[in-house]
């Protein structure tokens, strides 16, 4: 194997009696190379696309979300939350009633969902960041207070400084519906907001509104210790895993215990799907760039026809020639890989530092530029993709022709 690399080096790197066989074989060279980059930017785009919705949702979510898997009531009085919280990595948690309701302000009216939370939401959810306007409290002077999505306060046309209370309806959980009177088969509480929030994403930005627990309790007819999931403050996120099979085991099969990306299913499967689409695309547009590298082969096998004889007479046989070439074509698909990395790793760090790519004109964006994450494992994909792919697209070209030279020269 060691003769036939240091052969296959000195061949690449001869000179060539046709000028034309070193510019395709640059050529080829740089087909990969574009191919390989344009790989790498791609991959990390999702995996920036994907730090961002993470970054977003992280404002809202816990860590960690416990919901029962059947009904959708958690009695507390069955948890030892003392010693749940005392499990490895878990730093605080909080207990959230959350339903759907039917909020009214003025003439306006829209359904959405009311969070109930308690005293240690704040600690578990980074929802002080995300306020742009008031402040974060359920409660001040005796009365009732919420912070609201910023969408659904433009939607029912709400403001701080407005005196007229919002109005949240919930239906009564128990009893008939009085079709003379359906008012009465409604519970409605009062709650001035305090502030409005925004994480940026319309699922909460336009549904929901935040209030203390004892009045989401109230309006949705809970009993005291009754909540519908517990939210989990990890003291290191990268143990999510190991954290969440802890208190899987803690708590037992009667809860659903999700991580971030579980509470999010179905967004993050589809994100993953659409990576492996444009990575499936651009592997389809790599395997067209290095057809090149067949033909430069050929080139190649060509100009060392000679050499093939002279190979032959002392003494190799067809494998190891057939090995030469094979490693020659597997070089070209190398350098290319390599050269792609390298310049796709600094593109994407000029991306990350400038912000090279933006969204254009001024507008209400999460962030400025395109978001961008480079990750060792995208590094690797890349270069087993194009390297593998170097390699299958080299081998069989180079077992027909070589053959043929190979043969010929025994006559």
């Amino acid at each position: 194997m060691k003769l036939a690399i240091r052969i296959a080096i000195r061949y690449l790197f001869a000179k060539k009696s046709q000028n034309i066989i070193n510019i395709i074989s640059w050529i080829s060279v740089i087909c990969v190379m574009t191919s390989a980059l344009a790989l790498l930017v791609v991959l990390s785009v999702f995996g920036g696309l994907h730090g961002l919705m993470g970054s977003l949702y992280s404002s809202f979510d816990p860590d960690l979300k416990i919901e029962p898997v059947t009904g959708k009531i958690i009695n507390l009085d069955n948890i030892d939350l003392q010693k749940l919280s005392a499990i490895e990595g878990i730093k605080s948690y909080t207990t959230v009633v959350e339903d759907y309701a039917l909020f009214r302000f003025g003439k306006r009216q829209s359904v959405g969902q009311v969070l109930g939370v308690d005293s240690m939401f704040n600690s578990v959810s980074a929802i002080d960041s995300i306020i742009v306007d008031g402040v974060f409290r359920t409660r001040f002077n005796n009365l009732n207070e919420g912070v609201i999505g910023y969408a659904l306060a433009d939607q029912l046309g709400i403001r701080l400084n407005f005196v007229t209370p919002l109005t949240v309806f919930a239906p009564n959980r128990t009893g008939h519906v009085n079709m003379a009177n359906p008012a009465q088969s409604f519970r409605n509480e009062y709650l001035q907001p305090s502030g409005l929030f925004m994480v940026n994403q319309l699922e909460y930005d336009g549904a929901y509104v935040i209030i203390g627990i004892q009045q989401a309790q109230q309006l949705f007819d809970y009993q005291v210790g009754e909540v519908n999931w517990i939210g989990i403050k990890l003291n290191n996120a990268t143990l999510s895993d190991k954290v969440q099979k802890a208190v899987s085991e803690f708590l037992g099969t009667n809860f659903r215990i999700q991580n971030r990306e579980e509470q999010h299913d179905t967004f993050f499967k589809m994100m993953k799907v659409e990576k492996l689409i444009a990575y499936l695309i651009l592997t389809f547009i790599i395997m067209i760039a290095i057809f090149n590298v067949i033909g430069t082969l050929s080139l190649l096998i060509f100009e060392k026809r000679e050499s093939i004889k002279t190979l032959r007479s002392m003494g190799a046989d067809r494998t190891l020639i057939n090995r030469i070439f094979i490693i020659e074509g597997w070089f070209i698909s190398l350098a290319g890989a390599v050269c792609g990395i390298v310049f796709g790793i600094v593109l994407i760090w000029l991306q990350q530092t400038f912000g090279l790519v933006s969204f254009g004109a001024e507008g209400n964006y999460v962030v400025n530029a395109y978001p961008v994450v480079l990750k060792w494992f995208d590094i690797f994909i890349v270069f087993i993709t194009v390297s593998t792919m170097g390699l299958i697209a080299a081998w069989y070209p180079v077992r027909v022709l070589v053959r043929r030279h190979y043969d010929s020269s025994e006559k």
